[in-house]
């Protein structure tokens, strides 16, 4: 499983990451998730480009 954070957090530790597939975390704790559908994530990202 590869987990992304944004290319704004530059070399940064305090971000959200994204993990396809298994969801969102906090990088100060990686060792938990928030887990996120696919179908939920692209809801959430087409409402974030909506606006």
């Amino acid at each position: 499983m590869t987990w992304r954070k944004s290319s704004y957090s530059g070399t940064a530790s305090d971000c959200v990451e994204v993990g396809r597939g298994v969801g969102i975390r906090d990088s100060k704790a990686p060792t938990t998730h928030l887990p996120v559908s696919d179908k939920a994530w692209s809801a959430f990202l087409a409402e974030v480009k909506a606006r």
